[in-house]
């Protein structure tokens, strides 16, 4: 079985009518990631066994009509805690750390019932976009094995794509979650900063991360987020305000007539690859047709500084975040170290790969004595400048638009090397985090084979409208349902 096309709600019936059993739509969803992981690798830990009892136990306790996720298998990405089963970050730092408590999202999934099939790759500590900074392995995009997945969460967006499961949790700082969704032809929405608990979730850059779901459609997606979604004590940036049913909206009246999309002129310049903004010209033109009304005359000044300033910001509170994994109360400690300096200074070398160091001292740098103004206070009001673009943006308009990324999946090992150029892949998706907004990377169409994202942004706390929009699209469009050859699918 695959689950590229798999509808959550018509699934949750034939589970309650027995026409499926937990058991077997769980042992279907091992099936597939045999067929496929050996080239994907998409998964850091299996959790086959423990699934599968939960799984019979559930068939046993019978289908709930209020538990829309019992029995159905879905993926989470390493770095959300999930208590007795490993979680890694994708870093040595934390190889064998099995966390005694689970994250609030993984609270409200178990009181669903779910069924966790394992864990996905990453970016060592969500820091990178291609999964290849991941300590283990580098995952491979399903649509073409020699390119990347995106990151950071390239396993979960792969898992989705290759048809393991119909969604895996993902998180997102600054494009975690999208650009990943756009290199993979698979749905990935970033709520609004507060719209979910960040509780559990493995700190990256706490103003910025956001949990979210990358899934096979716009609907499953609307599902599952307002499951996850809602106020926790443990969070105080969590918001308390109501979670709409957002999927009871869509249907077959959901239209966009009367729409107005923003498209900035910074998001289609000549750094966005051709083929990449004819895909995305084209989703336009067809919006306009469904009635929407697309103004291009429109513009957001601070875009070019988004990623200088994010790159400061994140790493600063990266920096700070990871102060506490010192080799002495959990994680990975430097089996030689003699002196207390020692097990500091080696735990955090032999344990931390490349990529989280030169983060680390990036951010050090940053916020250190004589260089706090000229670095992090600056980024700290291109931040708000950005903020205000979006704002007078979205002042008169409901949604903007754009590509997701300038290109798609590039090839593993091609940029690696270059850090920079890395870091630029970011630049259409970091601006929203920087704001807090919510959007969503929606498949479009292809380049050369390859899959291109259209990012819907929204207004705080207006993921409504973003799925409504996504929703008309995807049922007067094919893209979705396009699927990569890989593991006997076609």
């Amino acid at each position: 079985m695959k689950f590229n096309e798999t509808d959550l709600t018509q699934l949750h019936e034939d589970l309650q009518t027995k026409k499926i059993s937990a058991k077997e739509l769980t042992k279907a969803a091992f099936d597939r990631i045999k067929e496929t992981d050996d080239d994907v690798k998409a998964f850091i830990t299996l959790n086959e066994d423990e699934a599968l009892k939960r799984a019979e136990a559930i068939d046993n306790e019978g289908i709930a009509a209020d538990k829309l996720l019992a029995g159905v298998p879905l993926a989470v990405k390493d770095n959300i805690v999930t208590k007795g089963l490993k979680t890694t970050a994708a870093s040595k730092m934390l190889e064998n750390f099995t966390p005694i408590y689970d994250a609030t999202v993984i609270e409200k999934l178990n009181a669903q019932d779910f069924i966790n099939v394992g864990k996905t790759n990453l970016d060592e500590f969500a820091m990178g976009g291609s999964t290849e900074n991941s300590a283990f392995f580098t995952t491979h995009n399903p649509w073409d094995l020699t390119r990347v997945p995106g990151g950071s969460s390239g396993g979960s967006a792969a898992a989705v794509a290759a048809g393991d499961v119909i969604g895996a949790l993902g998180t997102d700082t600054g494009g975690s979650i999208r650009m990943p969704s756009s290199y993979n032809n698979v749905v990935g929405l970033k709520p609004t900063y507060g719209r979910v608990s960040r509780w559990g979730a493995i700190a990256f850059g706490s103003s910025f991360d956001q949990i979210g779901w990358i899934t096979n459609s716009v609907k499953n997606n609307a599902l599952l987020t307002e499951i996850i979604s809602g106020q926790d004590d443990h969070d105080m940036t969590s918001s308390d305000r109501q979670v709409p049913n957002w999927a009871a909206s869509l249907n077959e009246n959901t239209n966009v007539k009367g729409l107005r999309i923003a498209v900035p002129k910074e998001y289609l310049d000549e750094g966005i690859q051709p083929g990449v903004r004819a895909v995305i010209n084209n989703a336009l033109k067809h919006f306009e047709e469904l009635g929407a009304i697309i103004d291009t005359d429109v513009s957001m000044p601070h875009t070019k500084y988004g990623v200088p300033a994010y790159y400061i910001l994140a790493s600063s509170e990266a920096s700070s975040n990871l102060q506490r994994y010192d080799g002495i109360r959990y994680g990975f400690r430097a089996p030689d170290a003699k002196t207390l300096e020692e097990v500091y200074v080696k735990s955090r070398t032999q344990g931390f790969g490349d990529e989280v160091k030169r983060r680390i001292m990036l951010g050090t740098f940053s916020l250190s004595a004589g260089f706090y103004d000229a670095y992090f206070n600056k980024a700290a009001k291109i931040r708000t400048l950005i903020a205000q673009d979006f704002a007078n943006v979205l002042k008169d308009h409901d949604l903007i638009m754009g590509p997701t990324g300038a290109n798609p999946a590039f090839e593993i090992g091609s940029e690696i090397a270059d850090p920079k150029t890395m870091y630029m892949n970011d630049i259409l998706t970091v601006p929203v985090n920087m704001a807090g907004l919510p959007a969503m990377s929606l498949p479009a169409g292809f380049d050369n084979g390859l899959p291109v994202g259209l990012h819907i942004i929204g207004k705080a706390f207006d993921e409504q409208t973003i799925y409504n929009a996504g929703y008309v699209f995807e049922q007067t469009t094919d893209f979705h349902k396009q699927m990569p050859k890989l593991g006997g699918q076609d």
